[in-house]
């Protein structure tokens, strides 16, 4: 636990109003925060007089803070017994390493502990940090669930339940083992939902998990960043790597996510992007845990440019200045294209997204732009007569795009 600063160092800022006690709010003052956002403002007293939540929050809203800062809080005010009192369950192991870093950024200046547990990678570590007594599980179903079998876990002390990226833990098979989690908690508990869409299979688990939820809406279900600058390109496959090529070759292209449908896919387009002269990480479940990693690190550092990814990294993965999110493959899920292009335009910034549609694709890019009610305007070219979305379009951000012209390697 690092010393408070003097109160003249510490600016108390609009967290103050909302509860959040001093030690906290000198950490988010020092992490550059000033203002909370809009599902802070909403979550945070909520959380902190003891209610259950249900919020439906897209990605790049402030959400991690809206849950942690609050938990950490409640978790002052009760006594420790040296168990684990407060769960995170996440679906992915990206989410779950960034908000127990999260954790340790705005708990610096309190005297609690935080682990997280997570598969593709050894269990040794993760026991030893279990044994320090953490005070704040973050963990993803699997290993959780493994731990316990093996009687290393117990979670009958929970005070407090996040279940974060609920629907996306869904899509992604975890329903069994969310329940089956549940049902080891105390039944006296907080519990706290989070959703970037609220399908029905979502509004049902709320309904057997939460008790009269405060219910929370920053945007309405499955629409699409404002700050977003969205455009298509109609191509044919044959040319579809080189207009992509074209495309990170812009000049305002300075950090780009790549979004493929297949592991494989993603494998073939990184080399071929760095036989371009296009320096690029790759990340999907078939790497390790450590391959994942270090390909993020070089991303965040600026090493790399570009990021190819599966559908894995949609969500969960916060990188911030990523400038452009580029749809090389539509999802087959229109939800899931929310999430991707949810890389940019993160916490106020703006960004753009630009979707590569070939014949095959033409009936995806329907079903999303029936999802999020507007017509997603052509960055060049026109627009194929049969592609007509039967929606009402809604005025896109900004004027007409520019051409990209291909930059000069030297």
């Amino acid at each position: 636990m690092l010393p408070l600063p003097s109160d003249e160092a510490v600016d108390a800022s609009a967290f103050t109003s909302l509860g959040v006690s001093r030690p906290l709010v000198t950490a988010v003052v020092q992490e550059g925060y000033s203002e909370p956002t809009p599902i802070q403002t909403a979550v945070i007293p909520a959380l902190l007089e003891g209610r259950d939540v249900l919020a439906c929050a897209q990605t790049g809203t402030g959400k991690t803070a809206a849950f942690v800062l609050p938990l950490l809080d409640r978790l002052m005010q009760s006594r420790g017994n040296g168990r684990i009192r407060a769960l995170v369950l996440t679906p992915t192991r990206e989410l779950a390493a960034q908000i127990a870093e999260r954790a340790t950024a705005y708990g610096r200046h309190l005297p609690l502990r935080n682990a997280v547990i997570y598969g593709g990678v050894g269990q040794q570590k993760q026991e030893d940090a279990l044994r320090r007594q953490p005070d704040l599980l973050v963990a993803t179903p699997g290993r959780l669930l493994d731990l316990i079998g093996q009687g290393i876990v117990r979670l009958d002390a929970v005070e407090h339940y996040v279940l974060d990226e609920a629907d996306r833990m869904l899509d992604m098979g975890f329903v069994h083992d969310v329940r089956r989690i549940t049902a080891l908690l105390p039944k006296q508990r907080q519990t706290l939902l989070f959703s970037a869409t609220m399908p029905s299979e979502v509004e049902q688990l709320t309904r057997t998990i939460l008790v009269d939820p405060v219910r929370v809406a920053v945007k309405p279900p499955a629409t699409t960043a404002e700050l977003i600058d969205q455009s298509v390109v109609f191509v044919e496959r044959a040319d579809k790597r080189a207009v992509l090529e074209k495309v990170l070759c812009a000049p305002e292209v300075s950090r780009a996510m790549v979004f493929t449908r297949t592991k494989h896919g993603a494998n073939r387009l990184r080399e071929q992007l760095e036989k371009a002269g296009i320096g690029a990480g790759v990340i999907h479940g078939n790497k390790s845990q450590g391959a994942r990693e270090r390909a993020l690190e070089a991303f965040r550092a600026g090493s790399t440019r570009v990021l190819v990814a599966t559908d894995i990294a949609a969500r969960g993965i916060d990188v911030d200045g990523v400038s452009h999110v580029i749809n090389y493959d539509l999802p087959e899920v229109a939800e899931a294209y929310v999430h991707r292009i949810g890389r940019t335009a993160r916490a106020g910034a703006s960004g753009r997204a630009i979707s590569l549609v070939e014949g095959e694709d033409r009936a995806y890019l329907r079903q999303i732009e029936r999802l999020i009610r507007m017509e997603i305007p052509t960055l060049f070219g026109d627009r194929p007569a049969e592609q007509r979305t039967d929606t009402r379009p809604a005025s896109p951000r900004g004027g007409r795009p520019q051409h990209f012209a291909p930059r000069r390697r030297h």
